[in-house]
C-alpha cells in the first residue's frame, strides 16, 4: 500500500484530520505540533506521526495502527475500540480512557489517571504497556483489562499515590523491588506468581519488540500485581446494606 505523506506546519487539527480521513492509504505525517483529535475512529489503516500530537490522538480508535516517533499529549486512545497506540516518548494524563479494547505502548512515562475506567467485554481485553513511570490514580475505576507499568530505569516504585482507587476488575502488574504503598482498601496486592506473569508475557514481549528492548530481562525481576479485593468491593458504596 502506497503512503500519503502530509505536512502539518501550516494546517489546524480540522484540516489535517480531513486529509487523514479522505486518505485511501496509510499516512505519515511530518511537523506534527499539538494538533487535537489526530486518527479519531481510524480503521484498517497506519498513521505515522513525526512531532507531538495533541489531545484525543486515536479517540475511538476501531482497528488502526498510530505509531508516533516523540511524545503525545493528554487523552491519548480515549474510548478506544480496536487497534493499536505505539508511543516512542512521553505520554500525557488520562492514557486510555475509558478504554475497551486494544493495546497501547509507551516507551518513556505517562501521567496521572491513566486507564482509569478500562473495560472489558467477552474478547474485547484492553491492554496499556508504560515503560517507565506513571503519575497518581493509575487504573482508577478499573472494571478490566491489563496494565503493566515497567519502570525501566526509575530507581523507585513507578507509580504514585492510590493506584487502583474504585478498581472493581482488571489488573496492574508493576515492576519493582518495593511494594507499592498507599493503595485503597479496594486493591489487593502480592507478588506475582510464575503464572501470572505467563500472563503479560505476550504484552511485554510486543513492547520489547516495538522499542528494542528484551523482553526476558524485564520478566525476570519481581512484580507485583494488585486486583480487586473480593472483601471490600467497591459496589458496596453503590449499594445499601
Amino acid at each position: 500500500m502506497s503512503v500519503l505523506n502530509i505536512s502539518a506546519l501550516e494546517l489546524d487539527f480540522k484540516e489535517l484530520n480531513r486529509r487523514v480521513r479522505a486518505a485511501k492509504s496509510d499516512v505519515r505525517i511530518d511537523d506534527c505540533y499539538g494538533q487535537r483529535f489526530i486518527g479519531s475512529a481510524l480503521n484498517g489503516r497506519t498513521l505515522t506521526i513525526n512531532g507531538t500530537p495533541g489531545n484525543a490522538l486515536g479517540a475511538y480508535l476501531d482497528g488502526g495502527v498510530i505509531d508516533v516517533k516523540g511524545n503525545a499529549q493528554d487523552a491519548a486512545g480515549d474510548t478506544m475500540n480496536d487497534g493499536k497506540i505505539i508511543i516512542r516518548g512521553n505520554a500525557g494524563d488520562a492514557l486510555g480512557y475509558a478504554m475497551r479494547g486494544g493495546r497501547i505502548f509507551v516507551q518513556g512515562n505517562a501521567g496521572y489517571r491513566t486507564g482509569i475506567h478500562m473495560k472489558e467485554y467477552r474478547d474485547k481485553k484492553p491492554v496499556i504497556v508504560i515503560g517507565g513511570r506513571v503519575g497518581s490514580f493509575l487504573g482508577e475505576y478499573l472494571a478490566g483489562g491489563l496494565i503493566v507499568v515497567l519502570g525501566i530505569n526509575c530507581g523507585t516504585v513507578p507509580v504514585g499515590n492510590f493506584t487502583g482507587t474504585g478498581m472493581h476488575g482488571g489488573k496492574i502488574f508493576i515492576r519493582t523491588d518495593k511494594e507499592p504503598s498507599n493503595l485503597p482498601e479496594q486493591v489487593a496486592i502480592d507478588k506475582a506468581s510464575g503464572g501470572d506473569l505467563k500472563e503479560i508475557e505476550p504484552d511485554v514481549s510486543e513492547f520489547a519488540g516495538h522499542f528494542g528492548m528484551n523482553a526476558a530481562s524485564l520478566l525476570k525481576d519481581r512484580f507485583y500485581v494488585l486486583r480487586p479485593n473480593a472483601k471490600n468491593p467497591y459496589k458496596q458504596l453503590y449499594t445499601a446494606n
